[in-house]
């Protein structure tokens, strides 16, 4: 082989390696801007694909400022209820007829028994209309708050147990069919309530509602917010429902708290609303022709009725004075 061509062919190779491992050397400024343009590019999509934390955390915040609108709304109609909704906030099973029925029926007795004693037909008619209307009206409210209070005491129980079943990656409506199943009355029969409209078609946020609409209190309404918003925002339920549960026996702590310390202020007022009438029954017993003119003369009936007000709106007072708003 000629020594030129040897030389030529040795060049040749070494300008080939030269290529190969210094590729900046020839068309680097291509290749560097192929490169760029590719790291741009994945950087592009990544800020793309990356949610906002700032952007997610104001929209969980105007969806859960849109679900209590529309909850402040619903309390306000649930202010002027009708006379069903009130039975159902009671947990009683009778219908508006029967309960009218039965008010008229006690009116009448309260009438019969007052008028049959001797009290006066006037009297004996305010008495009678008392029991068909006042004395119902008092024993349904009696027995909602009643029923609300046996509610609360057993809800911290079924939060807790569906932030067990929830932890345990049990599905929340599962979680809410084992509280339906094993908790106590009356949370085992709203809670069924609630299964029992999944079963026909509605989720979850669109049944939870109805335990809100049976029981108008803020413990329920708390629930109702939380369900609401973790279906629609996402979001860790089983922490929710936990803080949740904790909030609940808390408030419950503090109603606790509040009642033993108000108790001297109602033990005050029941005993000086009973005062007059304690007193009129020992005066009876005493001197039984003592206080008939209150009854037999028109000047006595007068001052019974004022004094049957003035009664009235002295309890009424009391009563305000010893409610709290926990």
């Amino acid at each position: 082989m000629p020594p030129f061509v040897l030389i030529l062919l040795t060049f040749v190779a070494l300008g080939a390696v030269g290529l190969a491992f210094v590729p900046g050397v020839v068309g680097g400024g291509r290749t560097n801007k192929r490169i760029k343009a590719l790291t741009v590019g994945e950087r592009t999509q990544g800020r793309k694909n990356r949610v906002d934390p700032t952007k997610a955390r104001n929209e969980r915040r105007k969806s859960l400022q849109d679900i209590l609108d529309a909850q402040s709304e619903q309390n306000k109609k649930n202010k002027k209820v009708s006379l069903k909704k009130r039975l159902a906030h009671a947990g009683m099973r009778i219908t508006v007829g029967g309960f009218w029925r039965n008010s008229m029926i006690f009116g009448a007795m309260v009438f019969l028994l007052t008028w049959m004693l001797g009290v006066p037909l006037l009297f004996a008619t305010i008495f009678g209309a008392a029991g068909t209307y006042v004395v119902p009206m008092w024993y349904v409210k009696q027995r909602t708050r009643k029923y609300q209070t046996k509610f609360l005491d057993e809800f911290p129980n079924a939060v807790e147990s569906i932030v067990r079943g929830v932890k345990a990656g049990m599905p929340l409506n599962e979680s809410m069919k084992v509280v339906a199943s094993e908790s106590k009355e009356p949370v085992k029969t709203e809670f069924t309530r609630i299964i029992e409209q999944q079963a026909v078609g509605k989720n979850v946020a669109e049944a939870v509602p109805i335990l809100f609409e049976r029981l108008p209190i803020a413990e329920v309404n708390f629930f109702v917010v939380v369900i609401t918003v973790q279906q629609q925002s996402g979001g860790n339920l089983s922490e929710a429902l936990g803080n949740l549960a904790t909030v609940l026996r808390n408030r419950k702590k503090m109603k606790a708290k509040v009642k033993a310390v108000s108790s001297e202020a109602k033990a005050s007022a029941g005993i000086i609303g009973s005062l007059p009438f304690v007193v009129s029954i020992l005066i009876s017993l005493v001197s039984p022709t003592y206080m008939v003119p209150l009854f037999s003369t028109p000047t006595g009936n007068m001052f019974l009725g004022i004094a049957a007000i003035m009664m009235s709106f002295g309890v009424f007072v009391m009563h305000k004075m010893i409610q709290f708003d926990y």
